[in-house]
C-alpha cells in the first residue's frame, strides 16, 4: 500500500495500522512510544485519495464512512497524526500543499458584504439546538479561559468574560460595540457589570434572534442592541469597541479594511479587545476540509500579518496576551458534550450520521490543532492614544480580583 509506504517514512511517535479494503493489515511503527491505533478503509480508492491528497480527503473519508477507526478511537487517531504533524508538514508529502495554500489564499479568504454573510450563515445558521448541545449555558463560541485545571466549562467561560471586561475598563458612560456578538451573553454581560450601553452587531440571523430575545427577557433592552450588520455598515462612535471570536473569519486581505473601521469607529481615547485565533508560526493558509466543510473564508492568522496591519492604520497596541492550551481545553469539553448529546444531535431536523461525524472530526481535530500544532490564542488590546490604559498591567488584575464570576443565565430554548 503507497499510504503505509508513505507514513512508515513520516511517523516517529506510536503505531498505526492501515488495514486495507481486502482485509490486509499495513503496520507503521514509530520509533517513540505513542497511541496504537488501528484504522480501516472500506474501498480500495480511499487510501490513494490520502496519499495524493490527505489533508482533504482524511476528513472527507471520516465523514463518508469510507475510513473507520477501531474502537471508535477518532481522538488517539487525531492525537498520534498530531504528535507526527511537525514531520509530516517537513515532507514533500505535505509541503507542496502549503505552497499551493499561499498562493491562492488571498482568493479563498475574500470576505466582501455579503459574501461575508453567506459564509458565516454556513456555520452558525444551523439548527440553534445544535450548539445548546455542547456550549456552556450561555452559550459562548469562542475559547474559554481557565483559571485553574479543575475549572468546568461554565466557570471557565464566565472567567472569559472577566477577563476581557477588566482589559476594556468600562465605564457607566460609555457606549460599547461588539463586533461578532453572537448569541449575545458578552454583551449582556458588560452591560450588566459596568452599566454602559452595548451595540452587538453580527451576520448570523440566528443568534440576532437569540441576542434580540434575550436582551428583551433580561431587561435589558434599552441599554442593550444587536443588529443584524455588517461591521463595516455601522457609522456610531464608541468609547470601547470588543471582537471575540470573529476575526478569524475576516481574511487577511481585509485586515486593512477591518482596522481602518475600528480607527474610524474608536473614540480618541478609545480602547478595544480582539480576541481570535491565530498560529505560533508565519502566514500560511487554511486547511481545505475546515475551509469547505466548517468555516468558509476562514483564516487564523500569524500575529506579524495582523500587527503589521495595526501598525499601517496607525493604531497603538498598548497589551498582548497569548492564550496556549485555554483551547484545546474548551474544545475537550465541547466534544465530550457533543458526543454525550450525539443522539439528540441525529435527532434534530435535516441532521444525519454523516453531519455528525463531520462535527466530531472538526471538534477533535481542532483540539489536537491546539495540543500538538501551531494554533494558538491572541489577546490584544488596541487604542488611538498612547495613554488610554495605566502604565502596568495591575488594573486588570486588581479589577479580576474584585469581581466575582458571572453566573450562567442560560440561553432560552428556541
Amino acid at each position: 500500500m503507497l499510504l503505509a509506504k508513505i507514513l512508515r517514512r513520516l511517523v516517529r511517535t506510536g503505531t498505526l495500522t492501515l488495514v486495507d479494503a481486502a482485509g490486509q493489515p499495513h503496520r507503521v511503527e514509530g520509533s517513540q512510544s505513542g497511541p496504537d491505533v488501528t484504522v480501516r478503509f472500506r474501498d480500495h480508492v480511499t487510501p490513494w485519495r490520502l496519499a495524493l491528497s490527505p489533508r482533504l480527503a482524511i476528513g472527507e473519508a471520516y465523514m463518508d464512512g469510507t475510513l473507520t477507526i477501531d474502537d471508535g478511537r477518532l481522538v488517539e487517531f487525531l492525537d498520534l497524526l498530531g504528535r507526527n504533524m511537525a514531520t509530516m508538514e517537513r515532507s514533500w508529502w505535505l509541503a507542496w500543499s502549503f505552497r499551493v495554500q499561499r498562493f491562492t489564499r488571498w482568493i479563498q479568504q475574500s470576505n466582501p458584504i455579503g459574501r461575508a454573510q453567506r459564509n458565516v450563515a454556513h456555520h452558525y445558521d444551523l439548527n440553534g439546538a445544535l450548539y445548546a448541545l455542547f456550549l456552556d449555558r450561555d452559550r459562548q463560541y469562542s475559547c474559554a479561559y481557565f483559571p485553574n485545571s479543575d475549572a468546568t466549562l461554565e466557570v471557565a467561560q464566565a472567567a472569559k468574560k472577566r477577563h476581557i471586561l477588566a482589559k476594556l475598563r468600562v465605564e457607566p458612560n460609555h457606549k460599547v460595540l461588539d463586533i461578532g456578538s453572537g448569541w449575545g451573553g458578552l454583551g449582556l454581560y458588560i452591560a450588566r457589570e459596568s452599566g454602559a450601553d452595548v451595540t452587538g452587531v453580527t451576520l448570523s440571523s440566528e443568534q440576532h434572534a437569540v441576542s434580540t430575545q434575550r436582551a428583551a427577557t433580561e431587561g435589558q433592552g434599552t441599554r442593550v442592541n444587536f443588529k443584524l450588520q455588517d461591521y463595516r455598515l455601522e457609522t456610531e462612535r464608541y468609547d470601547r469597541i470588543v471582537s471575540v471570536g470573529m476575526f478569524e473569519h475576516v481574511g487577511a486581505v481585509h485586515y486593512d479594511e477591518y482596522f481602518s473601521k475600528v480607527r474610524d469607529l474608536l473614540s480618541d481615547d478609545g480602547v478595544m479587545v480582539l480576541h481570535a485565533i491565530g498560529r505560533m508560526e508565519p502566514p500560511g493558509g487554511t486547511n481545505p476540509w475546515i475551509r469547505k466543510y466548517i468555516f468558509p473564508g476562514g483564516y487564523t492568522p500569524a500575529l506579524s500579518e495582523v500587527l503589521a496591519s495595526i501598525e499601517r492604520v496607525g493604531l497603538w497596541v498598548t497589551d498582548i496576551e497569548i492564550l496556549r492550551l485555554h483551547y484545546a481545553e474548551t474544545l475537550r469539553h465541547w466534544r465530550d458534550r457533543f458526543m454525550q448529546n450525539r443522539e439528540e444531535v441525529k435527532r434534530l431536523a435535516g441532521l444525519d450520521d454523516r453531519f455528525c461525524r463531520m462535527w466530531e472530526f472538526y471538534l477533535a481535530a481542532c483540539e489536537m490543532s491546539f495540543r500538538h500544532m501551531n494554533q494558538m490564542v491572541f489577546q490584544i488590546q488596541i487604542a488611538k492614544r498612547v495613554d488610554s490604559v495605566p502604565l502596568t498591567r495591575d488594573y486588570m488584575y486588581d479589577a479580576e480580583r474584585t469581581t466575582d464570576l458571572p453566573l450562567p443565565r442560560p440561553v432560552a430554548a428556541e
